[in-house]
């Protein structure tokens, strides 16, 4: 059964130059996102190979236009550039990859790094919280980074204002982990930068998955916050009103079963909302250092297994010749509403690989849109 690194790229193998280039490449090119990175992979066997055939497969999808693949010259400003910044791009497949992340599902092909990430990264703790914090919230915040990191524990967070930033500059000296949500060369927000540049001193790391350059947007956020919750044991949250990023981050990390804390708040006060709906809803109480270390020695990384959706896991053998008939049977199939991928194999009653194939086509040319739980749907068209 094919695997996400065949022969070319066995797991926790060093990446070439020339692949590092291809699976940058592919990775920056149209509608193609982790997942589809790893469906790509996964039928074709390498990077290279996958684009070469992306225009193939974008014409048999359907699209109205060529598809646009990243140049080589542009990827290779991408990574020189990097590499002036003093950082590196890090594959899925190779040893300085986080290790909890490889287990996250939509784990990023390739991570943008400046500074350090350790060998062996598993003993991570995410902290999240208000921009708008308390100075209650701020000094408990900086209270347990530091006793986490006195304990061994790597601090995880977004360099946002507040909770953020003050876990980040708790743990300075123990390393702690930044993720950023646009490019790693786009310090946000600006005030910042002296924090970022402490971290790298410090021997922690900023992190990325999005192009050099990227200034963030709304959508970016959660993106950025799935890593978040992805190279973390659990996530700690602090302060956070009903609707914020911090419970998306919660969220997230329930989704990938990692633990969930929350700091118990005064019941008025809009910050602690967020806290305490999470303990209502089965988020462990957090009282101190303590808590939060009893409740992580229970953690087995073992149990994650590594995400791998069922997709991932089916052997592309079916003929492409065949694809045409079955391609309009599965758009019959398919709406605007997300409808379940077995239920689509249900109604055509196709072989589970020929759907899979025709929806992957569709995917690369940008016709139809995937949605966690295994659901697909038609794009909208204006």
């Amino acid at each position: 059964m094919p695997s996400l690194f065949d022969d070319a790229t066995p797991p926790k193998t060093k990446l070439s130059d020339d692949q590092r280039l291809a699976w940058l490449r592919l990775i920056r090119s149209e509608n193609v996102g982790p997942a589809t990175f790893k469906r790509l992979i996964n039928r074709y066997g390498t990077a290279s190979n996958a684009l070469d055939a992306l225009p193939d497969i974008a014409a048999r999808g359907g699209a109205a236009k060529p598809i646009r693949i990243c140049a080589k010259d542009k990827a290779l400003r991408e990574i020189e550039t990097l590499d002036a910044l003093g950082g590196s791009l890090i594959a899925l497949c190779e040893e300085d990859y986080p290790e909890l992340l490889t287990h996250a599902a939509g784990a990023p092909p390739l991570l943008s790094v400046i500074g350090q990430l350790s060998n062996n990264l598993t003993k991570t703790v995410a902290m999240v919280g208000a921009r708008n914090a308390s100075a209650a919230g701020m000094a408990l915040t900086r209270q347990l980074a530091s006793e986490l990191g006195q304990q061994g524990y790597k601090i995880v967070s977004g360099l946002a204002r507040g909770i953020d930033s003050a876990a980040h500059a708790a743990s300075i000296e123990t390393q702690t982990i930044a993720v950023f949500a646009g490019g790693v060369d786009h310090i946000y927000p600006d005030q910042n930068r002296g924090l970022a540049e402490a971290i790298v001193e410090g021997g922690g790391a900023l992190v990325s998955e999005m192009p050099l350059g990227t200034k963030p947007i709304a959508r970016d956020f959660p993106r950025r916050n799935r890593i978040v919750a992805g190279m973390s044991l659990g996530v700690v949250v602090v302060e956070a009103a009903i609707r914020s990023g911090s419970l998306i981050t919660a969220r997230l990390a329930n989704e990938q079963n990692r633990d969930v804390m929350a700091i118990p708040g005064f019941p008025l006060d809009p910050r602690s909302a967020g806290g305490n709906k999470l303990i209502r809803d089965g988020a462990t109480l957090v009282r101190n250092t303590d808590d939060i270390l009893e409740q992580l020695a229970n953690f087995k990384v073992e149990h994650l297994g590594l995400a791998q959706s069922e997709e991932d896991e089916i052997a592309f053998d079916w003929d492409d010749e065949n694809t045409p008939e079955a391609s309009e049977q599965v758009l019959n199939a398919l709406s605007h509403t997300p409808t379940a991928v077995d239920e689509i194999i249900r109604a055509t009653n196709l072989p589970a690989q020929a759907v899979q194939l025709v929806l992957l086509d569709l995917e690369i040319a940008g016709r139809i849109e995937r949605a966690s739980g295994q659901l697909v749907s038609l794009k909208f068209t204006s």
